[in-house]
């Protein structure tokens, strides 16, 4: 067992009272976290072992915190050492939604996660979380020409080339900024929500919260890197989404109709699905984690959807037709 393992073991014991506690690995993460899983009779925790001088634990408590005071299904932080980067955790199960969705549950299910999406939306913080700003929107669309088109692919870009794509970039943001702002999860998708027998869906991975678009977590969740369904049911879903929305405040009727939403959405995912697809390939070059490249091609093929349907991304489209060519 490695020191820092042994002493989150130790750890664990003195804080459960419990000195024959073993962890059993949970699950990894796209960070630098790790979880491990302790059974003590009926229940059991997760441990959070997230190295201090790699991941700060600060906003997980922060948001884990007002998230419970929504009402929302988040772990509860049963103990806390931040000098050491542990964390004890309430447990919400082993049922990933990615694992458990298919054609006959996805309305329920999606219908669940949704009204949990409405709940942050309509009584989440406006503030107190930092902004999703143009500088951060254009610094993670900037991970997939630095990482999948630049260090996986070697794939030199002319100077037309360049300045469309930055062209592409900064209609992107100016989509994601021209939305009403909301609190954002900004990973919600079938890899971070549980499966609930009670308060479903159980929600992971929140940490990284900021205030940013309405139609972010939305796409997140219907366009998912790790799972897809038809485009009609995609949109329904959406715009019953935007119905839901527009009743209960989070939308005013004056700031958008349905087409305009679709349009919100559509951009959105294309900038999450080129950020993603960066990320992965940043993963597997930078990190040694080579399981995300097989995504790759379903979260392009988004892109590559959304590009042919508006002639404003004709360009982007292009580029990403040749990305997928050469994958």
């Amino acid at each position: 067992m490695s020191d820092r393992l042994d002493c989150l073991q130790q750890w664990t014991r003195s804080q459960l009272d419990w000195p024959d506690a073993e962890l059993e690995p949970a699950s990894a993460d796209a960070s630098f976290r790790r979880y491990f899983r302790v059974q003590q009779g009926d229940v059991s925790y997760i441990l959070m072992d997230a190295p201090p001088e790699k991941e700060d634990c600060s906003p997980f408590i922060q948001v884990s915190r007002m998230l419970l005071a929504l009402g929302l299904h988040v772990p509860e932080i049963l103990a806390s050492d931040l000098e050491q980067g542990f964390l004890l955790l309430s447990d919400l199960g082993t049922r990933l939604y990615l694992d458990e969705l298919n054609d006959s549950n996805a309305d329920r299910m999606y219908g669940d996660a949704l009204g949990a999406l409405a709940t942050l939306q309509s009584c989440g913080p406006d503030s107190d979380l930092p902004r999703y700003d143009r500088k951060l929107l254009l610094f993670e669309m900037s991970l997939f020409s630095d990482w999948l088109l630049g260090t996986h692919l070697d794939l030199k870009l002319d100077e037309t080339e360049n300045r469309n794509l930055q062209q592409s970039f900064d209609q992107l943001a100016d989509n994601a900024l021209e939305q009403p702002q909301v609190c954002v999860h900004r990973d919600y998708h079938s890899r971070n929500l549980m499966l609930s027998a009670r308060h479903n869906p159980g929600i992971l991975d929140y940490q990284d919260a900021v205030i940013g678009p309405v139609t972010y977590d939305l796409v997140s969740l219907l366009r998912d890197c790790y799972i897809s369904w038809p485009r009609q049911r995609v949109e329904d879903w959406a715009l019953g989404y935007f119905e839901l929305a527009v009743q209960i405040g989070i939308l005013r009727p004056d700031q958008t109709n349905e087409q305009q939403f679709l349009k919100w959405f559509d951009w959105m995912g294309v900038q999450r699905h080129l950020k993603a697809a960066g990320i992965f390939a940043r993963l597997n070059h930078r990190d040694g984690k080579s399981d995300y490249m097989q995504d790759i091609p379903r979260t392009l093929g988004y892109v590559r959807d959304v590009c042919s349907r508006y002639s404003e991304l004709a360009a982007l489209g292009g580029i990403t037709e040749t990305v997928i060519e050469r994958l």
